[in-house]
Order: C-alpha cells, then sequence, then structure tokens
C-alpha cells in the first residue's frame, strides 16, 4: 500500500494543499485544483491501495479544510483500497510554569 503523508504545519490554504499534494503523488496534467478534480482521480486515476495521512492540523484549519476531509471521507467510502485519516497537531504542557506556580 503506498502512504502519503502531508504535513499541515507549512500549508495555510487550498494552493498550499494542493501544491503538497502534487509534490507527493503522481497525479494527471488535466487535474484541476478543485474537490471534484481530487475525488475523481482518487476513484480512477491512482494507483491503488493508498492511504493519505494529514498530520498537525490546527483547530483553524480544520474549519478551514472542512470541505476536504468530508470529500476525503466519502471517498473513502466509496473507493474499497482507499483510507484517509486526519491528527490533529499537539501541544507541549509547559511543566515549568506549573512548577512555579505551586510554590
Amino acid at each position: 500500500m503506498k502512504e502519503i503523508l502531508i504535513d499541515f504545519s507549512n500549508i495555510g490554504d487550498y494552493e498550499d494543499f494542493y501544491t503538497e499534494l502534487k509534490s507527493k503523488l503522481e497525479l494527471p496534467g488535466y487535474f484541476g485544483d478543485n474537490l471534484d478534480a481530487l475525488s475523481d482521480v482518487i476513484s480512477g486515476g491512482l494507483e491503488l491501495p493508498l492511504h493519505i495521512e494529514f498530520v498537525n492540523m490546527s483547530v483553524d484549519q480544520l474549519e478551514t479544510f472542512e470541505d476536504l476531509l468530508t470529500t476525503l471521507e466519502d471517498v473513502e467510502e466509496e473507493v474499497e483500497d482507499f483510507t484517509f485519516t486526519y491528527y490533529l497537531e499537539q501541544y507541549e504542557d509547559d511543566d515549568e510554569n506549573l512548577d512555579e506556580n505551586e510554590e
């Protein structure tokens, strides 16, 4: 299974996303930068099985890319050999500040 990891720490908008996607996948020349084209190419234009994973998404990006997430979840239900996951960025607790407040 081919696995594609897309790190959202440097993605601010859809243009950034499609640039990153194109660097990770061999998309056909006619690919348009839109969700319908993404759905179509996964459904019939890419070598499967394929897993795409988004990492380091911020809470703001969840809202910005809500349509993208929904589209990929729909494709996952329709295409047998395609899977998709996403993960939010994690913040470390500042233990030093906790210790200072306890003193």
